[in-house]
């Protein structure tokens, strides 16, 4: 039986595991879902808005502005739907691509 590596931190093994493409792929989603919970909602509480009145501006529903900002819902909310949540806060939807070293 082989021994199993400890590890004193969670980067080492982090690491370890994004070398998986599979892996870094599911790991690259979730991370994307995370920053627009944490944009969306960072823009509706700096807007002074409840998660009601950010989606009547938005013309979408509390429930869709939720899970959003939960990030736990399985689909991506679109660009149209971002756009209108950013405007609804003031704020400007920035978009943009990032390369590899």
């Amino acid at each position: 039986m082989k021994k199993r590596k400890a590890y004193r931190s969670a980067q080492p093994f982090v690491k370890k595991l994004l070398k998986d493409p599979e892996i870094r792929v599911l790991f690259e989603e979730e991370r994307a879902k995370t920053l627009i919970a944490e944009a969306v909602r960072s823009a509706r509480i700096h807007a002074g808005l409840t998660q009601v009145e950010l989606a009547n501006r938005a013309t979408t529903t509390q429930a869709v502005i939720s899970r959003i900002e939960s990030g736990v819902d399985s689909r991506t909310p679109s660009l149209s739907l971002l756009a209108r949540i950013a405007g609804s806060c003031s704020a400007k939807l920035m978009f943009g691509f990032s390369f590899a070293r």
